[in-house]
C-alpha cells in the first residue's frame, strides 16, 4: 500500500510498504481521510520530536523512522480481528490515535492519555492516517454512525477541544476567553459554545484567524496588538474577568493575559505544547487565587465529541479549509499550511 512515512527533518516521502495485518483485538481500518496536524508540521521541521529519534524505538511500538505519519484520521472497517464483537466491516469509524501500555500507575487510574510510555499512531509507529490501510485496537476505534468520515477525521481536534473544556469544570453561562484562533483555540470555542458557555471571547491578532473565530462560536473577537485583553474582558464581564480562560498559543505573554483577564478564583487552562520553557507569572496567580491547569490531548472523549457532531452541535464542516491526495501531501498539504497557515483551519489527506 501507499504511506507517507516520516523519514528526518524535512523529509516525508509516499513511499509502497507492506500492508498491515489484524491482530487479535485489532481492527484494519481503510482509511478515507486523515487531517494534517500542527505537531505533524512540528516534526516536518523540527523533528524528531514526538517521533522516536533513530536508534531510539518507541517501547511500545519498538518502531524508529521511518515511520508512517498521520494521527486525525477516520474510515470504514475493513477487516475485524478475532476477539472483536463491538464492530462489524463496513462501519464506519474514528481513531483515538493511542498506544498505551495498560500497566502504569496512569493507566490503572484511567488516565490512560499521560501513560508513562504514552505514543500515538501516526507518531510513534505502529501506522497511521496517512496510508491506505491503518491496524488499530478495537477500543481505540469509534462507531460515528451515520456521521461521513470528513467530518469523522476532525473528531480527534475536536476531542482536543473537548477534553480543554471538560477539565475546566466551566459551566452553562459562565464566561470564557481563549487566547488564540488557530486549529485548536477554533475547536475549544466551538466546545464552549456546545457547552452552553457565554459570552465567548477571543484573542487573535492574525487576520485570518480573527475573521473565523465567530463562525466557531466566539461572541467577541479581540485583537491584542489594538487592545488592552484584560480591560476589554474586565469590561465584558462587569469588571470580574471571566470563569475560565484557554491558552492555546504557547507565548509566555499570552499565559501572562490569560492569568490577568480571569477572575479571582478563575482557572487558566493551558492547552497548548510549548516549545520553551514557559515563564509563569505566580505572583498574579497567587494574589488572585488562580489555578493552572494543564490539559492533554483527550481521554474518554471520543463518544462524546462525535456526539456533538450527529446533533449538529458543533458545525466542524467550516473548519475544512482543504482537501489533498496523499501523493500531494507535502506540496499541497505541510508547504501550504507552514506558508499560509493563516488562511487554513484544517487540510485533510484522501489516501
Amino acid at each position: 500500500m501507499r504511506a507517507a512515512r516520516f523519514h528526518g527533518r524535512g523529509d516525508i516521502r509516499v513511499d509502497e510498504v507492506p500492508e498491515p495485518e489484524v491482530r487479535p483485538g485489532t481492527v484494519k481500518v481503510r482509511v478515507e481521510w486523515c487531517g494534517i496536524c500542527g505537531t505533524d508540521l512540528h516534526e516536518f521541521l523540527e523533528g524528531p520530536i514526538f517521533v522516536p529519534a533513530p536508534g531510539s524505538p518507541h517501547p511500545l511500538t519498538g518502531e524508529e523512522p521511518p515511520v508512517i505519519m498521520g494521527h486525525e484520521f477516520a474510515g470504514v472497517v475493513a477487516e475485524v480481528g478475532p476477539g472483536v464483537t463491538r464492530l462489524a466491516v463496513g462501519d464506519r469509524v474514528a481513531v483515538e490515535p493511542y498506544h498505551t501500555c495498560g500497566k502504569c500507575p496512569a493507566c490503572l487510574a484511567g488516565r490512560y492519555n499521560v501513560c508513562h510510555s504514552l505514543g500515538f499512531v501516526g507518531l510513534s509507529g505502529g501506522g497511521g492516517g496517512f496510508a491506505e490501510y491503518c491496524v488499530v485496537d478495537a477500543a481505540r476505534a469509534h462507531p460515528l454512525g451515520a456521521l461521513p468520515t470528513d467530518l469523522g477525521a476532525l473528531v480527534e481536534p475536536l476531542a482536543v477541544g473537548h477534553h480543554a473544556v471538560r477539565m475546566s469544570g466551566v459551566r452553562p453561562g459562565q464566561a470564557a476567553v481563549v487566547f488564540g484562533a488557530g486549529p485548536i483555540g477554533l475547536v475549544t470555542t466551538a466546545c464552549l459554545r456546545a457547552a452552553g458557555a457565554g459570552p465567548v471571547v477571543v484573542v487573535e491578532p492574525a487576520a485570518a484567524r480573527k475573521a473565523k473565530a465567530p463562525g466557531a462560536g466566539a461572541d467577541v473577537v479581540l485583537d491584542p496588538s489594538e487592545t488592552d485583553v484584560a480591560a476589554a474582558v474586565a469590561d465584558l464581564t462587569g469588571g470580574a474577568g471571566t470563569d475560565v480562560a484557554f491558552e492555546c498559543a504557547g507565548i509566555d505573554a499570552v499565559l501572562a493575559q490569560a492569568v490577568t483577564s480571569v477572575r479571582a478564583g478563575g482557572t487558566v487552562v493551558n492547552v497548548a505544547i510549548w516549545g520553551h520553557p514557559a515563564a509563569v507569572p505566580m505572583n498574579d496567580l497567587v494574589m488572585k487565587e488562580v489555578t493552572l491547569l494543564g490539559v492533554l490531548a483527550y481521554c474518554d472523549d471520543h463518544p462524546d465529541t462525535i456526539r456533538l457532531l450527529a446533533e449538529g452541535r458543533v458545525d466542524a464542516e467550516r473548519f475544512i479549509t482543504g482537501r489533498v491526495p496523499l501523493e500531494d501531501i507535502v506540496e499541497r498539504g505541510f508547504r501550504e499550511l507552514i506558508g499560509n497557515k493563516d488562511e487554513h483551519v484544517k487540510i485533510l489527506v484522501r489516501p
